[in-house]
C-alpha cells in the first residue's frame, strides 16, 4: 500500500472551523514555460497546513486563464467557499496529462510518470507559480492571479556502482496497450566479488515494493557500518541476486505486478520482458529453482500474486503485511456482503460525515486509535484527481482489480461521495482473480504441486491498514487445502512488521532455494 504519510501526509491535516470566505484563483502560464497547450489539473495549495483544491483543465493554452472557484474539489476543506478567514499564502500547480489512444480502443487523457512514483503534486514537468500572500474574509471575495512560472525539474536517477546498478527498458506489450512508450525497470544489487567470477551464475532473490530507485534491502554501499551492507558483503552471507523493480503506472506508483484491464499486461511484461532482459545482462541462473519472492504492503500482495499466477517462473514467496489477499477481508470492509464503505453495517448512509462511531475506518495506529476513514481517503483522492487519477490508494486499487468504465477510465468499487459498493465491480474482480484466496482456492488442484511448502506469511495483529484480517483468512484456507504454509503474527504490531531482518530474510530464502 502505497502510505500517504510518506508522500502527501500534510493533505490530512484540517484547518479549523471558522468564518467563511470567498477565494477565486485565476492560474495561468506564459509561452516560454510551455509552449503548448496542456490538458491536466491544476492545484491551488493555500498555505503549509496541507489545504488542497483540485481542478481538471482542458487545452488550457499559454496565457489564457484557468478558473479555480467553489466548484473546485477541496481536502479536508471540501469548498473554497468554506475557507476561514485569514492570510493564507497560495501557490498553484498544474500538472499536465498526456493523451492515451489505448488498443482497447479507448481514448483517455491521464498522467504519465516521469519516474517520480505517479505523485501528481510533485511530479518532473508540472508547471508552478510563486506564492502569493491573500486575505481572505468574508466581506471582501479575494480574486488573484497565478503565473505558473517555474517547471519542476527531472528526477536524479543514482548513480551505478560497483554492486549496484539501475535498470530501465520499454516494454513493447505495454507500449502497444497505451499507445506511447512505456518503460519498466529495475534495481540490481549483485553480490560481493561479482566482477572476480565472470563463470558462476547466481539465484536471484525479488523484493516488492513500491516504486523506488534505492537498492533492494536498503543495501547502502558502506559494509564498514552494522547493518545490511555489512551483511551482504561478508564472507559467509548467501551469494545472490537481489533485484526491484520500478513499474509505476498511469494511476499509481506501482502495477501490482498484474495484468489488468485498466493498466495493461504488467504481470507479463515483468515476467517475460524484464525477467529475461535481467537474466540475459546478469550471470542469474535462468531457472524456476533459482528465482523467490519477497515484498511488504503493496509488494506483499505482489509477492504472493507472482507466486500464484506465475507458479512455473518462481519458486517461494516471504510474504508480510500484504494488501488484502482475501476480499472478505477488503481493509476491514467485506466487499462481497457489505452495501457501504464509509459507514458500519446497519447505519443508513449519508453524503455528509456521521457520528464518528459509525464511520469506517481505513487506517489506524497500533493502539487500535483510528487516523483516517474511507469517507476521509476518498474525499482526499477526489481533491487530487478525478476519474481514478489521483495517484492515490484506492486509484490503484480500482485501476488493477477493476473493470473498464465507459468512458475508458477504472471504475471505482465504491462511490466516493456515498460510498455505495458497486456489487457489478465486486464480481468483477472476484471473476478475474484478483481476490487471492479464492483463486488459489478455485486453482488448488494445479497449484498444489507448485506452492505446497513454499508460501510464508508475517504480519502484525494490530496492522495499521488491517492486513491481518484477510492473512487471518488466508491461514483458514490454506490449513484446510493442506498447503503447509506457514504464518508468524506480531503481538500488538504495525504495518511492516516482520521478525526476520533483511540479512536473516535473505539467508532463508537462500537457504529454501537451496534446498528444492
Amino acid at each position: 500500500m502505497k502510505s500517504f504519510v510518506r508522500k502527501i501526509v500534510p493533505l490530512l491535516l484540517a484547518f479549523s472551523a471558522g468564518a467563511f470566505g470567498q477565494l477565486r484563483v485565476e492560474v495561468s502560464f506564459p509561452a516560454s514555460v510551455h509552449a503548448g497547450p496542456i490538458t491536466g489539473r491544476v492545484f491551488i495549495t493555500p498555505g503549509t497546513n496541507g489545504q488542497l483544491f483540485g481542478a481538471d483543465v482542458g487545452n488550457l493554452r499559454p496565457d489564457s486563464t484557468a478558473i479555480v472557484d467553489d466548484s473546485a474539489v477541496g481536502f479536508p476543506i471540501l469548498s473554497l467557499k468554506d475557507l476561514p478567514a485569514g492570510d493564507y499564502s497560495v501557490k498553484a500547480i498544474l500538472c499536465p496529462y498526456t493523451e492515451f489512444h489505448r488498443a482497447d480502443g479507448h481514448t483517455i487523457w491521464g498522467h504519465m510518470d516521469q519516474w517520480e512514483g505517479q505523485n501528481p503534486m510533485s511530479s518532473p514537468g508540472n508547471l508552478v507559480s510563486d506564492a502569493q500572500t491573500v486575505h481572505v474574509d468574508p466581506a471582501h471575495p479575494s480574486n488573484i492571479h497565478l503565473a505558473l512560472s517555474h517547471v519542476m525539474p527531472p528526477i536524479a536517477v543514482p548513480a551505478d556502482t560497483t554492486l549496484v546498478k539501475h535498470v530501465k527498458i520499454q516494454s513493447a506489450l505495454l507500449t502497444k496497450f497505451w499507445g506511447q512508450p512505456v518503460y519498466i525497470g529495475a534495481t540490481v544489487l549483485l553480490p560481493k566479488d561479482y566482477d572476480r567470477h565472470p563463470d558462476q551464475r547466481y539465484p536471484a532473490v525479488y523484493q516488492q515494493n513500491h516504486f523506488g530507485t534505492g537498492a533492494p534491502f536498503g543495501y547502502n554501499g558502506n559494509p564498514a557500518q552494522p547493518g545490511f551492507a555489512h551483511d551482504w558483503e561478508a564472507d559467509d552471507f548467501p551469494r545472490v541476486i537481489a533485484v526491484t523493480f520500478q513499474h509505476p503506472t498511469v494511476y499509481y506508483d506501482d502495477s501490482y505486478a498484474a495484468n489488468s484491464a485498466n493498466n495493461g499486461p504488467y504481470g507479463d511484461a515483468l515476467t517475460k520482458e524484464l525477467i529475461p532482459w535481467l537474466e540475459s545482462h546478469f550471470r542469474m541462473i535462468p531457472e524456476t529453482r533459482a528465482r523467490t519472492l519477497t515484498g511488504g504492503s503493496t509488494g506483499g500482495w505482489e509477492a504472493l500474486a507472482l507466486q500464484v499466477y506465475y507458479p512455473d517462473v518462481f519458486t517461494g514467496t516471504w510474504v508480510y503485511c500484504p494488501d488484502s489477499i482475501d476480499f472478505s477481508r477488503y481493509l476491514i470492509l467485506d466487499i462481497y456482503n457489505d452495501e457501504n464503505a464509509f459507514v458500519r453495517p446497519g447505519v443508513k448512509p449519508s453524503a455528509g460525515v456521521g457520528l464518528a462511531s459509525d464511520e469506517r475506518p481505513m487506517l489506524r495506529n497500533p493502539e487500535g486509535q483510528t487516523t483516517r476513514t474511507l469517507r476521509e481517503q476518498s474525499q482526499m483522492e477526489d481533491a487530487l484527481g478525478s476519474k481514478s487519477r489521483s495517484g492515490g490508494q484506492l486509484a490503484g486499487w480500482d485501476s488493477v482489480y477493476g473493470p473498464v468504465g465507459d468512458d475508458g477510465y477504472p471504475k471505482p468499487l465504491w462511490d466516493h461521495k456515498t460510498g455505495k459498493i458497486d456489487k457489478d465491480v465486486v464480481a468483477y474482480m472476484q471473476d478475474h482473480g484478483y481476490d487471492l484466496a479464492r483463486y488459489i482456492e478455485s486453482h488448488w488442484a494445479d497449484l498444489a504441486p507448485k506452492l505446497t511448502g513454499r508460501m510464508h506469511f508475517y504480519v502484525g495483529d494490530m496492522d495499521n491498514w488491517f492486513a491481518n484480517l484477510a492473512v487471518y483468512r488466508m491461514e483458514t484456507l490454506l490449513t484446510k487445502l493442506n498447503a503447509h504454509a506457514t504464518f508468524t503474527y506480531g503481538p500488538r504490531q504495525g504495518h511492516m512488521w516482520n521478525p526476520l531482518s533483511n540479512a536473516e530474510l535473505v539467508r532463508a530464502m537462500a537457504d529454501a532455494m537451496n534446498a528444492y
